[in-house]
């Protein structure tokens, strides 16, 4: 890709600023690109923040990591991300921010920003990104590339920053489902790649998605040649708040000892501060959320072979137009929810826009998920 220089308000956003760090490890299969939040030994992993800047490197690799290792693959280098993993823009003022390279000029969403990048610029074949709150969907719904957020569980966390928690998924970019596919059975031992099957009976789950945003992705999921069914989803809104409870939990008892350090960005210390205020009677409450959440969505599952709805419920703003934080969050409200239930979701691109289906999957059945989504897939390239 060429390089590109795009100035926003004093943000540094070129096509540099997807890589932290460049080097070569593995063997000669797919090229693959791994965010700054999982330790390659001999490496820093800064997690996008200049207070991580002067950690040692790190002493061994994470398991997903001497996974692509083992598999042959062939790691290019470590991507640019939110810091601590604490956002939704992607913006970096440390590191600089990844260009958009579909859509030069958007954000490339975070916290995965420079993985989605990487995918999109055609700098790696497979990327490998976390997703706590839609880390992965979100910027691969702005780069207009492929990205999967295994069930919960599903994918090993050792070697990973946060050490902790009970949202964070270790998953996929890649520019087709084949390429997810690929990437799942190199970083997920017990993954088998599940035929086609000949046709999809899809439900269809109503949201707080812009008109719009819906009806586009209603429209090609029926021209993919989907079996569209409409299905009821309780409680949506709470789960998005509940993982909104869970993820400041865990990301103040991660990063609160940080929070004074002058070298954090001032949006991540914000929502820092925020967190630390996350009571233990509210998360209590998110849990109970959580409880009923994971019930009804193995509920709406029940008769279809996977849920859809839009990843994002409105375009992807411009860099120069990020508004309040408020506004930021509600872009993850209908994909934060699935980190709460711990049900697989796969972030499928349409065509010159950035808007994608989001398709939802019973838990641990990450195989059957992809295989509904190659068949979605190849309705669409029709």
């Amino acid at each position: 890709m060429d390089r590109l220089n795009i100035q926003v308000e004093g943000l540094r956003v070129t096509s540099d600023n997807i890589f932290v760090e460049r080097f070569e490890l593995g063997g000669a299969g797919p090229t693959v690109a791994v965010k700054d939040c999982i330790d390659i030994a001999g490496k820093r992993t800064s997690v996008g923040s200049e207070a991580l800047s002067e950690a040692p490197p790190a002493a061994a690799h994470a398991a997903v990591v001497a996974a692509l290792i083992a598999g042959g693959a062939r790691i290019v280098g470590k991507t640019n991300m939110h810091e601590f993993a604490y956002g939704v823009t992607g913006v970096n003022r440390w590191l600089g921010t990844p260009v958009n390279p579909n859509y030069p000029g958007l954000i490339p969403g975070g916290s995965s920003s420079g993985s989605a990048a990487a995918v999109a610029a055609g700098l790696v074949e497979i990327a490998i990104g976390t997703d706590t709150g839609g880390s992965i969907r979100m910027p691969a719904t702005c780069c207009g590339v492929f990205g999967l957020k295994p069930s919960f569980g599903r994918v090993s966390r050792e070697g990973c920053i946060p050490a902790d928690s009970s949202l964070d998924c270790v998953g996929p970019f890649a520019r087709d489902v084949a390429g997810i596919e690929t990437a799942m059975a190199l970083i997920d031992p017990t993954f088998v790649p599940a035929g086609r099957p000949a046709s999809v009976r899809i439900g269809w789950v109503e949201s707080s998605a812009d008109a719009e945003i819906a009806e586009a992705v209603l429209a090609e999921l029926r021209r993919s040649g989907a079996d569209v069914v409409p299905v009821d989803l309780p409680g949506l809104g709470q789960a998005f708040e509940a993982g909104i409870t869970i993820m400041a939990a865990e990301a103040w008892s991660t990063f609160g000892d940080l929070v004074e350090d002058p070298r954090i960005g001032a949006d991540v210390r914000a929502r820092l501060l925020g967190a630390s205020k996350v009571s233990a009677a509210q998360l209590a409450e998110a849990e109970k959320v959580r409880t009923r959440f994971v019930a009804a969505v193995d509920q709406a599952l029940a008769g279809v072979d996977a849920l859809a709805l839009p990843a994002l419920p409105a375009l992807p703003p411009a860099l120069d137009d990020l508004g309040d934080a408020a506004r930021m969050l509600r872009l993850t409200s209908l994909i934060r929810p699935f980190n709460v239930s711990g049900h697989p979701a796969l972030a499928i691109p349409l065509a010159g826009r950035p808007i994608a289906i989001q398709l939802v999957g019973r838990r641990n059945d990450d195989e059957t998920l992809c295989a509904v989504g190659a068949r979605i897939e190849q309705g669409l390239a029709a």
